[in-house]
């Protein structure tokens, strides 16, 4: 082989990738060390020339806030409630509607998956007029069926968990579907010898489906923790973040930061805070569970 024909052979290669390179480069690598860099700054929208360098003071002054911390508290519950429920119920629902290919469940499975489709903006109006405490849909039903009223999106103690049921009828229709095709991937074969050894239905479920299907079960926590981290649209949309900063999460507590108070070095500083527990939590997956990954 010719000199220049082997110089061909490795460079090819990287002249293929280089567009996708320089795409992440431009577009996650410079973005995320201009969000470090700006973190270091008291930077002002409206007068930029007030610019200046103040270390770590924007992360000292934001871990002493209590709306940070409530920000804190907020997305985590968020986050934890998002993994279990929607996990728990994508998986009932997948086994349910996976069971057998007949019409009926291929209509459940659009009805199941049409939330996913529809726009959070839409989504968001229709579910506050349905919380509205004195003629909205749910109370009229409470009412109905002689049960006490919630005042939904209007208290403080039931905010969150009112925008956390918009969330998961949202999201579940999509992981289910995840599930399904996972399921449907599973060798028949196999749930054949677990008949033959008299394997109950719990046991079968829960020694071969769930290990056959642990991968997508991993990329499912991992895309609900990361999504749930970055929530914003639907609280932006529904409580701005209240009442009482009862549903503020951490990216909306930035937006109001970056947008509310123009103080991009106080924004960017809860951003870093947010990229450095988004990357732990990442690396804490991959560390524990990926080792309980089975993979075909």
């Amino acid at each position: 082989m010719r000199k220049i024909d082997k110089i061909k052979q490795y460079v090819f290669p990287y002249l293929l990738i280089l567009p996708s390179m320089v795409g992440i480069g431009l577009f996650v690598v410079y973005p995320i060390i201009k969000v470090i860099i700006l973190s270091f700054y008291s930077t002002n929208m409206i007068n930029p020339a007030k610019t200046k360098y103040v270390g770590f003071e924007n992360y000292i002054k934001m871990f002493n806030k209590v709306m940070f911390k409530k920000a804190m508290v907020n997305t985590s519950i968020y986050t934890l409630v998002m993994i279990v429920v929607v996990l728990a119920l994508s998986l009932l629902l997948a086994v349910w509607l996976g069971q057998k290919s007949s019409r009926i469940n291929y209509i459940c499975q659009m009805a199941v998956f049409l939330p996913h489709i529809i726009s959070i903006v839409s989504v968001a109006l229709i579910f506050v007029q349905m919380m509205e405490p004195n003629f909205g849909l749910f109370n009229s039903i409470l009412v109905a069926l002689n049960l006490p009223t919630s005042r939904w999106l209007q208290s403080s103690d039931t905010a969150l968990m009112s925008v956390l049921l918009v969330s998961i009828w949202k999201s579940v229709g999509y992981y289910t579907l995840i599930f399904i095709a996972a399921l449907q991937s599973v060798p028949r074969d196999i749930y054949e010898a677990a008949e033959l050894d008299n394997a109950g239905k719990f046991k079968t479920f829960y020694k071969i489906t769930l290990p056959m299907i642990s991968p997508q079960i991993f990329f499912v926590v991992i895309v609900l923790t990361i999504g749930s981290f970055k929530v914003i649209e639907t609280i932006r949309l529904m409580t701005n973040g209240g009442p009482n900063n009862a549903t503020t999460s951490l990216v909306f507590y930035i937006y109001r930061e970056v947008f509310n108070n123009t103080d991009i070095g106080k924004g960017a500083a809860a951003g870093v805070v947010l990229m450095v527990i988004v990357g732990i939590m990442t690396v804490l997956y991959f560390s524990s569970l990926s080792k309980r990954v089975h993979y075909r």
